[in-house]
């Protein structure tokens, strides 16, 4: 996950709608299903639905009042924390 790329993602999602992540991460589920894609296509498509997964947590944060800064920062530290 990288942080400026789910800060943008979200910025995106202010501006218009957040049905517009929901459908590309639809589109890219099902795109890892495709006959012939290779492991390293697997790996780009895996960040990028991590990220855009990122951006609709960040969104559902800053629904609840947070700043954007302060939901990125939730955000990265409940990622961050996982397995530890």
């Amino acid at each position: 996950m990288r942080l400026p790329l789910i800060k943008h993602l979200s910025n995106l999602i202010e501006k218009y709608d957040q049905d517009y992540i929901e459908e590309t991460i639809v589109v890219l589920d099902n795109l890892i299903e495709a006959r012939g894609i290779k492991e390293e296509e697997l790996d780009v498509i895996g960040e990028i639905i991590s990220n855009l997964e990122g951006s609709l947590e960040v969104r559902k944060l800053t629904k609840k009042g947070m700043t954007q800064k302060e939901a990125l920062n939730t955000f990265m530290k409940r990622v961050t924390s996982i397995g530890k």
